[in-house]
């Protein structure tokens, strides 16, 4: 007889010599919360409840499916971000908690102005645009992919969250200036890898995810924030605010570059690591 206790140790004791022991554990626990619905607590109640054949196939097919790489999230097509349950699939990145810690930033900012009006540009599955709908009083968010494998991804978070983002197609590279200023915050996670670290990136990562969301050229790396950036200036009002996830790698010169455009208040934050994460300024004056 398999118990669910036995089924766990056996799939933690799998995974544990490519992913470590803490990693494991973690794994077990959201593939049994996803198959089962069982939290941490059901999983040491019933602990001596047997299996069916059909659970014991699927932990055995999941815990293949990781050891392939194949990350969690995308077994599942579910990723946790700011709290809300974001569908994805390998058409969208996998969000990521410094990610969360740029919407957090705009947030405490933020959140005690209403009506605000946001851009978030190359959004992805939509997890920043879809987060600060959720938490900036009655906001008004538009957001745009050039990907229409993402904006499809998007959408679908947007019914089953019931957000009322206004998701289009555009390519950052290529902005045509409005004609009037219509937002008080640009907002971007743009493509930021040179492809110089793509030695030093997971496997996980390189076999599954989008390359076209990742990469940049290396004797371009600011091509998305230079782009972003020009459009930014036409698009954000008076006052307005532009918020950028970066590489640290280049954080410097980005911030050396938006000074020598005219914005004002350029200011570098840190991630959670202490790493140069994240860049926020103030429009250029008219």
């Amino acid at each position: 007889m398999t118990t669910l206790g036995k089924l766990c140790s056996h799939a933690q004791q799998s995974l544990a010599p490519r992913f470590g022991e803490g990693e494991a554990r973690w794994m077990v626990r959201l593939m049994m919360e996803h198959l089962k619905g069982y939290s941490t607590v059901d999983l040491a109640l019933k602990s001596d409840l047997e299996v069916t054949p059909w659970l014991e196939r699927k932990v055995s097919e999941v815990t293949s499916r990781l050891l392939a790489d194949e990350p969690l999230q995308y077994i599942f097509s579910q990723a946790r971000f700011y709290g809300l349950n974001i569908k994805v699939t390998p058409a969208v990145l996998i969000p990521r908690p410094e990610t969360e810690e740029l919407v957090d930033l705009i947030v405490k900012q933020a959140s005690d102005r209403s009506d605000l009006r946001v851009l978030d540009a190359c959004t992805g599955s939509g997890c920043i645009a879809l987060a600060l709908a959720r938490n900036l009083p009655f906001s008004r968010v538009d957001a745009f992919d050039l990907s229409p494998e993402a904006l499809e991804i998007a959408r679908e978070n947007n019914v089953a969250l019931r957000t009322s983002v206004h998701f289009s197609h555009a390519d950052a590279l290529n902005l045509e200036p409005l004609a009037q200023p219509r937002y008080d915050i640009v907002v971007s996670n743009p493509p930021y890898i040179a492809r110089r670290e793509e030695a030093e990136m997971a496997p996980n990562v390189l076999r599954y995810e989008p390359h076209a969301a990742l990469f940049v050229p290396d004797d371009d790396p600011l091509c998305f924030y230079r782009s972003i950036a020009h459009y930014a200036c036409s698009a954000l009002v008076d006052g307005g605010e532009l918020w950028f996830e970066i590489n640290p790698l280049f954080a410097r010169e980005l911030e050396a570059w938006m000074r020598s455009q005219g914005w004002t208040e350029v200011a570098l934050l840190p991630d959670m690591q202490r790493k140069l994460r994240f860049l926020n300024a103030k429009r250029p004056a008219r």
